[in-house]
């Protein structure tokens, strides 16, 4: 069975799906507690939505590890 594929969410649609602003939402990649964004191209970046998904299930303990 093949592995869903991970799609790359630019920001209206992390902020859609997340509720937060954007002032929270770059607050909280600061802090470490919400899933930081890569680079897509030099001046693009979004998120990777099982990054998105892992915070969604449970928001209040996520913690970013470095690797992701």
């Amino acid at each position: 069975m093949p592995e869903p594929i991970d799609r790359i969410l630019r920001l209206p649609a992390v902020l859609d799906a997340t509720g937060l602003s954007r002032s929270t939402l770059y607050r909280k990649i600061n802090q470490g507690t919400f899933p930081k964004q890569i680079a897509i191209s030099a001046r693009c970046a979004g998120w990777r939505q099982s990054s998105v998904n892992a915070w969604l299930m449970n928001p209040i303990h996520y913690t970013c590890s470095e690797d992701s």
